[in-house]
């Protein structure tokens, strides 16, 4: 089991950085890979990065390359996303999740948390 609570995020203007951070209870996070999702009012959960349980291997989706960068702390059990240049259509609840296997999928995810909301203002 992982239990997984999300922090940081909130309103900031167009251009300005967040990071959020993936806090994570449980034996087994060291040895799961963890993405980031977002969903945006009205649309559908998307794919946001995923970083593999050793830290070796990244991907993002193509809207957020050069802009975010996701990285893991296993001794803290904690995961980031740094999130900078943002734009308002970064506008989101962001999610992180946990699994076994690394995906861009959600649902190669088994754990998620609640869910922090992200606001860019114009």
């Amino acid at each position: 089991q992982v239990q997984l609570v999300e922090s940081g995020g909130g309103l900031v203007q167009a251009g300005g950085s967040l990071r959020l951070s993936c806090a994570a209870s449980g034996p087994t996070f060291s040895r799961s890979a963890v993405g980031w999702f977002r969903r945006a009012p009205g649309k559908e959960r998307e794919f946001v990065a995923t970083i593999t349980r050793s830290g070796s291997t990244i991907s993002y989706t193509d809207s957020v390359k050069g802009r975010f960068t996701i990285s893991r702390d296993n001794v803290k059990n904690t995961v980031y996303l740094q999130m900078n240049s943002l734009k308002p259509e970064d506008t989101a609840v962001y999610y992180c999740a946990a699994g076994v296997g690394w995906s861009i999928y959600s649902s190669g995810y088994d754990y998620w948390g609640q869910g922090t909301q992200v606001t860019v203002s114009s």
